[in-house]
C-alpha cells in the first residue's frame, strides 16, 4: 500500500514538474516577444523623433532664406548669414559635427544672442539636448572671437587723413551680469542690479575700434580709461589725433572733453543757438560724441542678451566673451547688413530720451597733459566760432 502511494506521489510530482516547465517556456516565449516589441517600439519612436528633429531644424534654417524672417530670427540677411558661416569656417576654424552642420551651430548661437533665450528653450526649439546646445554655443563664440583682429581695429595715423584730427568717440555703458551675493555690492553701481562697466571707442560710422569689458559696475569711467591707456594691449592715441570723450573722463591731448559749466546736451540747443565759442564747441562735440551712444543703441537692440533687464544665464567671464562677440558681429554687420530701419529706431529713442544728465567730478591727469588738452580744445573752439560768425 505504501509503495502504491509513493508511486502515485512520484507521478504527481512528474506531472507538476512538466507543467511548470511548460509554463516557464510559455513565459519565456512571451517575455522574449514582449521585449522585442518594446525594443521595436523604442526604435520606431527614436526614429520618429529624429525625423521630427531634422524637420524642425530644416524648417528653421529654410526660413533663413527669407530676408524679413531671417532678420527676425538671427538679426541679419540670408546673404550676411551664409557669408558669416563661410568666414567662421575659413578664419574661425569652425567645423561641422556628426550631428550638426556649421549653419545649425551658427543659427542657434545667433538666435540665443538675438532673443536672450535660455539653454533649455533653445534645446526645445532645435530639438537638441541641452548639453549639445551649450557646447555648440561656446564653440561658435570662440570661432567669432577668432575674428576679433579682423573687425576690431584701432585707427592709427596712417589710416586717418592728415586733415582729420578727430578719429572717434569714447564712452562707457553698463551691462547686467550674474554674480554671487558676496560680489554683488562691487557690481551694483548706478543701477539697482549688478552690472559690468564696458568702455568702448567707435568711429563716426558706428564701428567699434576698442572694447574693454569686465569691470565692476562701481568702477568709474575715468578709472577704466586709465587702465585702458596703461595695460599691456593699450588704447592707442595716435600722435596729433584725438578722441571725443564725455565730461566724466580726463582732458588731455588725445582725449577732448566738452567745456564744463556750459550747455552741453543736444536738447538744450533745440531752441537756443550757441552764444559763445564754448557753447558752439559743446554743441558740435555733443553732435559727434552721439556716435558712441548710437553704436551702443544698435548693439543692444540687435543683441538683447546684453540689454535684458533680467539676470543673465551666464557668469561674468562668459558674459565678457558674449560682449566681445556681439561687438565683432556688430562691426561685421555694419558692412554686410547695416539695417537702416534698426538705426532709425535707435535714433528715435535717443531723440526721445528725457534723462537728466549731471556733470560728474572732473578727473585730471598731470597738469602738463591737461594743459595740452586745453590748448587743443581752445584752438578748435576759436576756429569754430570764427567760421560760425562768418
Amino acid at each position: 500500500m505504501a509503495d502504491q502511494n509513493n508511486q502515485n506521489n512520484r507521478q504527481i510530482l512528474e506531472q507538476v514538474s512538466s507543467l511548470a516547465t511548460y509554463v516557464a517556456c510559455l513565459v519565456a516565449i512571451w517575455f522574449w516577444t514582449y521585449v522585442r516589441e518594446i525594443e521595436n517600439d523604442r526604435r520606431t519612436i527614436t526614429h520618429d523623433i529624429r525625423l521630427e528633429s531634422e524637420q524642425v531644424r530644416h524648417e528653421l534654417l529654410s526660413h533663413l532664406f527669407s530676408t524679413e524672417l531671417c532678420r527676425n530670427i538671427i538679426r541679419m540677411t540670408p546673404l550676411a548669414f551664409t557669408d558669416l558661416c563661410e568666414m567662421l569656417v575659413r578664419e574661425g576654424d569652425l567645423r561641422p559635427t556628426l550631428q550638426a552642420t556649421v549653419e545649425e551651430q551658427v543659427a542657434k548661437t545667433l538666435y540665443l544672442l538675438a532673443h536672450n533665450t535660455t539653454n533649455r528653450e533653445l534645446a526645445f526649439i532645435f530639438r537638441r539636448s541641452g548639453e549639445s546646445v551649450s557646447r555648440h554655443f561656446h564653440i561658435v563664440l570662440r570661432a567669432i572671437l577668432g575674428l576679433y583682429e579682423k573687425f576690431i581695429k584701432q585707427p592709427d595715423g596712417s589710416q586717418v587723413p592728415s586733415e582729420i584730427d578727430c578719429i572717434g568717440t569714447i564712452d562707457g555703458t553698463h551691462i547686467r551680469v550674474k554674480v554671487s551675493q558676496r560680489e554683488a555690492p562691487r557690481y551694483r553701481g548706478r543701477k539697482d542690479y549688478p552690472t559690468q562697466n564696458v568702455l568702448a571707442a567707435c568711429t563716426f560710422n558706428l564701428k567699434f575700434t576698442y572694447v574693454l569689458a569686465g569691470w565692476e559696475g562701481t568702477a568709474s569711467d575715468s578709472r577704466i580709461m586709465k587702465e585702458a591707456l596703461n595695460r599691456q594691449a593699450p588704447l592707442k592715441l595716435p600722435e596729433g589725433k584725438y578722441y571725443l570723450v564725455d565730461a566724466g573722463l580726463m582732458l588731455r591731448s588725445g582725449l577732448i572733453m566738452p567745456y564744463r559749466g556750459e550747455r552741453y546736451h543736444l536738447k538744450e540747443y533745440s531752441r537756443n543757438p550757441p552764444r559763445n565759442p564754448r557753447e558752439l564747441f559743446n554743441l558740435r562735440h555733443a553732435s559727434l560724441h552721439n556716435a558712441i551712444e548710437r553704436a551702443f543703441g544698435v548693439l543692444k537692440k540687435r543683441f538683447p542678451i546684453i540689454s535684458s533687464s533680467t539676470e543673465p544665464s551666464y557668469g561674468v567671464e562668459t558674459q565678457k566673451l558674449i560682449i566681445f562677440s556681439c561687438c565683432i558681429l556688430h562691426n561685421y554687420l555694419r558692412g554686410a547688413d547695416p539695417n537702416d530701419e534698426l538705426l532709425a529706431q535707435v535714433d528715435a529713442k535717443l531723440m526721445n530720451d528725457n534723462d537728466v544728465h549731471e556733470e560728474p567730478p572732473n578727473p585730471r591727469e598731470s597738469s602738463e597733459e591737461f594743459r595740452k588738452g586745453e590748448l587743443i580744445r581752445d584752438g578748435i573752439a576759436a576756429d569754430m566760432w570764427a567760421n560760425y560768425q562768418v
